[in-house]
């Protein structure tokens, strides 16, 4: 996988004694554990060994801060961090150096000057006070505080972990730091807690739609979200693909509920078919009409989608705040949270792991694309999705029949790994192709593959759109590295599955494979042909459309 990361730069500011060095240490620290190196420009430092000269003029602190900004500017370019510890007093300064920097993250530590005065051991603000030190920052000499930085913190409430913490908060949601996998799943004693608790809060009623994201916010699937998305996320990811802070999403991913349940604040409890799921902190309440999302998300108001037409059956309100999740009951053994799957391939001393996205059972052209993947990385996870789907589409328990029988006797078993994907399908093809590659990312995979039609219904996405989608992102904002392959199919010539990439032949002689294919001579009930898929998947797939047949 590439390793290419974003250089980036961290501007603290505010006024002297405020505690910007302190953070710019700490977080020079955890970024550190993150294996993020950074260098950290002191404004004492700087004025010693670069600044050396300069006073305290106007014109002297802005050559000051050009210095600062410059250098840390070249660090960025060059895909460093650079962490400044400046008061740089004058807006229109800071400014200057914003428009020159790449991914400039300013961060107003603010303080008030009775707790500046009363920290001040020096007594320089009781000197500056009584006039006797002259310029003297937010004294005798202006603080023009930002308007709008992206990170606030109120040193005066909040610790310096606290502020550290604000802040990495932010580098995570922007995609320039990773995201620690974390999974918040109730287990045990606090989820006998909580499901006691969620007994005694106002219920709402979900689907089983919902009741899937939770469950994936819960255990990390979803990171770096932490719960349902607010208004200014959800905004973005309409417009952009992205969050507020320009991580990556796709999809929103939001509770939307009717005129009932558009009240709801504070604790709330979710329900799905009378069992508590998990917990809602109602942190917002907003309008999310089906007609924009489905435009942006879907590229269509068609109602004949599935996703459209799921959309329009939802709620036009939408709560969001951060979530408690559940680890449900009776969980089988394919059902890995991503914990797991992270565990499962330490276990196996995989360093690379390949992803692959199914809703069909796999057949001859998957199975090609997987082993030619195979072919360059440690192991691959094999992760049917398994939530709401089309009913056309063939049942989740007929499909994980058709895996277990297919890499029984055709995959390395020590190279494979089969588990559910708990998501349900949104059917939104491009958008939704950067949706699945956030989640295998999360899950623990370092590549994931992407065809031609990824997740597409019909002929509303163009063909290899999803492909063309991750043209806007890099390989170390998604954390991921996507595999994009061309149109695979049998060569009855060849006599093997080929692409357009190692096939002579006339399309004459190639026979397309597509579940779409295998679902229509299902229900003709003709036999599959083993160029479509192995005779022991047939064979699963021929007794389960029998078993559905009326007597």
């Amino acid at each position: 996988m590439s390793d290419e990361r974003k250089g980036f730069v961290v501007w603290l500011t505010g006024l002297s004694g405020a505690g910007k060095s302190t953070i710019a240490s700490l977080l020079q620290a955890e970024l550190a554990e993150r294996g993020r190196l950074a260098e950290v420009l002191d404004g004492d430092e700087v004025r010693t060994n670069l600044s050396r000269g300069l006073g305290f003029s106007k014109e002297d602190r802005d050559t000051n801060i050009r210095r600062i900004g410059y250098v840390a500017r070249l660090l960025a370019r060059n895909g460093a961090v650079a962490i400044t510890a400046a008061i740089s007093p004058y807006r229109e300064i800071r400014d200057e150096v914003r428009a020159q920097t790449p991914n400039f993250v300013e961060v107003f530590v603010r303080c008030s000057l009775d707790e500046l005065v009363r920290r001040d051991v020096k007594g320089l603000y009781r000197k500056a006070i009584a006039g006797e030190i002259p310029n003297f920052t937010g004294v005798s000499d202006p603080y023009e505080e930002p308007l709008r930085p992206e990170v606030v913190v109120d040193s005066e409430r909040q610790s310096p972990a606290e502020s550290v913490a604000a802040v990495l908060r932010h580098l995570e949601r922007s995609g320039l730091v990773p995201t620690p996998f974390r999974d918040r799943l109730l287990r045990g004693e606090e989820l006998a807690a909580a499901r006691a608790e969620a007994r005694a809060l106002p219920r709402l009623a979900v689907d089983a739609r919902a009741a899937a994201d939770l469950f994936m916010l819960g255990s990390g699937a979803l990171s770096p979200l932490e719960g349902f998305l607010g208004e200014e996320d959800y905004r973005s990811v309409l417009e952009t693909a992205r969050l507020a802070g320009g991580a990556p999403l796709g999809v929103p991913v939001v509770l939307r509920v009717d005129a009932a349940g558009a009240g709801a604040h504070g604790r709330v409890a979710l329900f799905h078919e009378g069992a508590p799921v998990g917990i809602l902190q109602v942190e917002e309440v907003y309008d999310a009409p089906a007609g924009a999302e489905a435009a942006c998300v879907y590229g269509t108001n068609d109602p004949a989608h599935p996703g459209v037409a799921a959309l329009e059956r939802a709620g036009a309100r939408v709560l969001a705040g951060p979530v408690t999740a559940f680890l449900p009951d009776g969980l089988g053994p394919y059902d890995l949270t991503p914990h797991e799957v992270r565990q499962a391939r330490a276990e196996r001393g995989w360093r690379t792991m390949v992803g692959f996205q199914t809703r069909n059972p796999v057949h001859r052209a998957h199975e090609y694309l997987q082993k030619v993947a195979l072919e360059n990385v440690d192991g691959l996870l094999l992760h049917p999705l398994i939530g709401e789907t089309k009913s056309d589409d063939i049942p989740a328990e007929t499909r994980m029949r058709c895996y277990e029988e297919l890499l029984r006797g055709y995959y390395p078993a020590e190279r494979t790994l089969l588990a559910t994907n708990p998501a349900w399908m949104r059917y939104a093809g491009p958008r939704e192709a950067i949706f699945h590659s956030v989640v295998r990312r999360n899950y623990g995979c370092t590549h994931f593959i992407v065809g031609r039609d990824h997740a597409g219904v019909g002929s509303y996405y163009d063909t290899y759109a999803a492909h063309r989608v991750f043209d806007a992102f890099t390989a170390g904002e998604l954390g991921i590295e996507v595999l994009r392959f061309e149109h695979t199919f049998w060569c009855r010539r060849c006599q093997n599955m080929a692409s357009t990439r190692t096939c002579p032949h006339r399309t004459e002689d190639h026979a397309t494979l597509s579940g779409t294919r295998v679902r229509q001579l299902l229900s003709a009930g003709e036999a599959l042909p083993p160029e479509f898929t192995r005779p022991e998947v047939a064979g699963v797939l021929r007794a389960a459309q029998e078993s559905a047949r009326p007597a």
